[in-house]
Parts: structure tokens; C-alpha cells; sequence
């Protein structure tokens, strides 16, 4: 379903775009001194490639070391569980993007 959603990994400069393609990107609130502390999830573009990602997250999260010991970092940092979540599904873009441009396989020590 990600695959699918994204297409062609060169219509995408970086994995930020990717990111702002499904809705995960941080959203800014300003309004004349006013600056918005927490920012959301703007959850604008493909809901389809957000829910794929939100889902394989939880996946990896519990299949991969690497990935179980960021979402506990993130846990302890006193992020919900969703936060934590996100963050791990936006590590997981990076990681398929990065996969995706250099043709080669995870590598589950590097």
C-alpha cells in the first residue's frame, strides 16, 4: 500500500516530501506575536499513505529492535503513544526512501 500510494520515488526531492505527501509534516500557527508551542500533524494529502505508514510503524516497532528502542526513547521522553508512533512511522520514510534510492536491502546491525 505505501509503494502504491507513492509511485515514483524520483517525484520526491527528499523523505520530507514524502512526509508532507501523507500529512506528517508539523503544521506552524502564527498570528502577530502569537506562536503556536505544539504543533500538530497537518494531516493534509494522501489519508490512504498516512494510515499505511501509521500501521507498518506499529509493525516494525515490535519486529525490530532498532525501531522498538526509538519508540521507548520517544516513550520516555513522555510522548503518547501515538506521538511516539508518528515518529517512528516518519524514521520508517527515511529508511524506505533511503532504501529506495540507493537499491539496497535493510541491513537489521547498521
Amino acid at each position: 500500500m505505501i509503494i502504491a500510494e507513492i509511485g515514483d520515488f524520483s517525484r520526491f526531492d527528499s523523505p520530507d516530501r514524502i512526509l508532507a505527501y501523507a500529512g506528517m509534516s508539523p503544521s506552524t500557527y502564527q498570528s502577530g506575536q502569537l506562536d503556536n508551542c505544539h504543533s500538530h500533524m497537518e494531516k493534509r494529502g494522501s489519508k490512504y499513505l498516512r494510515y499505511a505508514l501509521f500501521n507498518a510503524a506499529k509493525y516494525v516497532c515490535l519486529w525490530d529492535d532498532s525501531f522498538a528502542a526509538y519508540l521507548a526513547k520517544k516513550r520516555s521522553e513522555g510522548k503518547h503513544y501515538s506521538v511516539a508512533i508518528s515518529h517512528a512511522a516518519k524514521k520508517l520514510v527515511r529508511l524506505i526512501y533511503a532504501m529506495e534510492r540507493s537499491g539496497q536491502p535493510y541491513n537489521k546491525t547498521a
